[in-house]
């Protein structure tokens, strides 16, 4: 067992991204490279990388089929990366990823994503129940401007809360060292 921790990536689907449906998270682009570069150093470390993927009812941009569900492809899955479904805002709901997380021995997880207010908020509750360490990469998770707050405030803010909360914050550099 490897006992390195994990990286998550939460919800990085199509929609996040493409436009086409409803408007791209806050620095969509932004978000997609240093994942790329969290996912690329997780594999140089040996370390596991899984995918979660909401699954939104019918009628739904993330709805299981629709153009807007799949994982983003420019994060370049490979195929023995596993993608857990789920259908509300803690990933740790599917009782098939705490399995896989403790399947790699580690008491830890790391965790990218989208989005903040919602299932990246509610991922980082849910680990912490599991009894998990957070690690947060402050600069890989998005999420939209709402009427009374823009995406940056709203990631701030969480990020503020998820180191009350006692989880590590760290930047995407720091963590890769690119």
């Amino acid at each position: 067992m490897s006992n390195l921790a994990p990286l998550i990536v939460i919800d990085l689907q199509t929609n996040m991204f493409d436009g086409r449906v409803e408007p791209p998270i806050h620095d969509a682009p932004g978000i997609a490279e240093r994942t790329c570069s969290l996912i690329d150093w997780a594999r140089r470390e040996g370390r596991k990388v899984a995918f979660v993927r909401h699954d939104g009812p019918a009628g739904d941009p993330l709805a299981p089929g629709e153009p807007g569900w799949p994982v983003w492809p420019e994060l370049g899955q490979a195929k023995d990366e596993p993608t857990f479904s789920k259908t509300v805002r803690n990933a740790f709901s599917n009782a098939e990823l705490g399995a896989w997380v403790a399947g790699q021995g580690a008491g830890e997880v790391v965790l990218a994503g989208a989005q903040t207010d919602f299932c990246i908020a509610g991922t980082v509750k849910g680990a912490l129940a599991e009894g998990l360490g957070v690690t947060v990469v402050s600069d890989a998770h998005s999420t939209l401007d709402t009427e009374g707050e823009t995406a940056t405030e709203i990631i701030a803010r969480y990020n503020a809360d998820f180191t009350d909360a006692g989880v590590t914050l760290v930047t995407t550099k720091a963590l890769t060292g690119d």
